[in-house]
């Protein structure tokens, strides 16, 4: 019988900074390539983007 290996997470919250009762922000790293989104949320909905450099680059976090 073949055992499962343990699933590795591929997104990471890196940051998480509610703006009020019901909404907030969150940066969410992709640990697979290490680019980075805001995503904003409220009672209305929510939004994700990827988040860009000075140079129009998707930022990339640095490696640990």
């Amino acid at each position: 019988m073949k055992t499962k290996k343990p699933k590795k997470n591929r997104f990471k919250i890196v940051l998480n900074e509610p703006t009020g009762e019901s909404s907030g922000c969150k940066i969410i790293e992709d640990t697979e390539t290490g680019i980075n989104y805001l995503y904003h949320f409220d009672e209305a909905g929510g939004g994700l983007t990827v988040l860009i450099d000075e140079e129009g680059e998707p930022l990339i976090a640095p490696e640990k």
